[in-house]
């Protein structure tokens, strides 16, 4: 399982989504802008067992804010988004206003459709996101993507209901190990964001759940197949709340 990749960014693209298809039991594309989304899903087409959703991710809004409309479009036909949110450190303050706008585009067009499943990041931002979706009860279900805030920040958001779903990378440094002990290890689902995250400086590829395992196993106490069977049984019951697979 990987709960949050750029399949379409790979080199090989093609190569690489369909082994994902091939070894992994669900895979989210996550796209980073509409007209990505359009691109995309003409050029892999419908693999099975891989989810491609409409996204505008914040690094982006600043060239591609123009693109929101067709986006809150596409969100009629997708139980999932992805991957949007707000980025809130110094590179991107500028464009700090108009993030906050997309977003909270996303979300009340998520409510106003009866639900979404939202994959989304929060980088230097969690303060800034979690209002907006309070401010939208019934918008769906927030999946906080490379979760990086302070534990506070990350048990207000277990309050709320959000998952967080993590990769290899996010144990890089000492404080991302010491905020992975805090998670509540019922809503940790498995990730990679590749091919941006990497391993030795190589991109992680979409199957990496047992190295990801691996990392929580001496976190939850347990050995790495029953981390990788807690990651999971996690992941199945965020598909039964996205109503995947859809139905024939």
């Amino acid at each position: 399982m990987d709960f949050h990749c750029h399949l379409d960014l790979y080199p090989g693209a093609k190569e690489v989504s369909r082994e994902a298809s091939r070894r992994n039991e669900f895979t989210w594309l996550v796209t980073t802008s509409p007209r990505a989304y359009e691109a995309t899903s003409r050029v892999l087409g419908c693999l099975p067992r891989v989810l491609i959703s409409p996204g505008l991710h914040p690094e982006l809004v600043g060239e591609r804010a123009g693109e929101l409309t067709l986006l809150l479009e596409q969100m009629v036909r997708c139980r999932a988004v992805g991957e949007v949110g707000i980025d809130g450190t110094y590179r991107f303050k500028p464009t700090l206003i108009d993030q906050r706008r997309v977003f909270e585009a996303v979300v009340a067009r998520s409510k106003e459709l009866g639900g979404r499943v939202l994959s989304i990041h929060s980088r230097g931002a969690v303060k800034e996101v979690l209002p907006i979706l309070l401010k939208y009860p019934g918008f769906g279900t927030a999946v906080l993507h490379w979760f990086s805030g302070t534990a506070s920040e990350m048990a207000t958001a277990h309050r709320m209901g959000c998952w967080f779903s993590i990769g290899p990378a996010a144990f890089a440094s000492a404080a991302g190990r010491s905020l992975m002990t805090k998670l509540p290890r019922d809503r940790v689902l498995p990730e990679t964001d590749g091919p941006f995250a990497s391993s030795d400086g190589v991109p992680l590829p979409p199957w990496s759940i047992e190295k990801t395992a691996a990392l929580f196993s001496p976190i939850w106490d347990c050995s790495a197949g029953e981390a990788q069977a807690i990651l999971v049984s996690n992941g199945r019951r965020l598909l039964a709340i996205m109503g995947w697979p859809p139905a024939a």
